[in-house]
């Protein structure tokens, strides 16, 4: 399973950041008919999006297109269990992606609705975000 991670990490450990507000980019569909809008804000791992896109693709058998908008190459460190306070920041665990409110996450194209609901649907479950099924056109 390879999971999402940046190939070059210049500067390895970064604040944690905001998460609120609403997604002024990456907020309509570009490239399928399908997708699923984020109804909230905050953090979806690396493990949860390869999660989510594997149930879309066992869902379908594979047909179709899948189209992942959001790239986790934020990284978040833990300290190992049971360390003393202080001594500095931890080490990276994994990364995640932030995603703001009315973000797309997924888009799926060359499959028909009902298909394209279910699996989104699916896909869903899998993220710690609540989401919205959305199609071209229309809502």
């Amino acid at each position: 399973m390879a999971l999402l991670q940046p190939k070059r990490t210049k500067h390895r450990k970064t604040f944690r950041g905001t998460r609120t507000g609403i997604a002024t980019r990456n907020n309509t569909l570009s490239f399928g008919q399908f997708g699923i809008k984020t109804m909230e804000s905050g953090w979806i791992t690396a493990r949860q999006l390869e999660a989510a896109r594997r149930a879309m693709a066992h869902f379908t058998q594979r047909g179709g297109r899948i189209w992942i908008r959001s790239f986790p190459d934020k990284p978040i460190t833990k300290h190992p269990a049971e360390s003393r306070m202080g001594s500095g920041k931890g080490d990276v665990e994994g990364y995640v992606a932030v995603v703001k409110r009315g973000q797309i996450i997924f888009e799926m194209g060359a499959v028909g609705k009902d298909i394209a609901k279910e699996a989104l649907r699916l896909a869903s479950h899998k993220l710690p975000v609540k989401t919205k099924f959305v199609e071209k056109g229309g809502s």
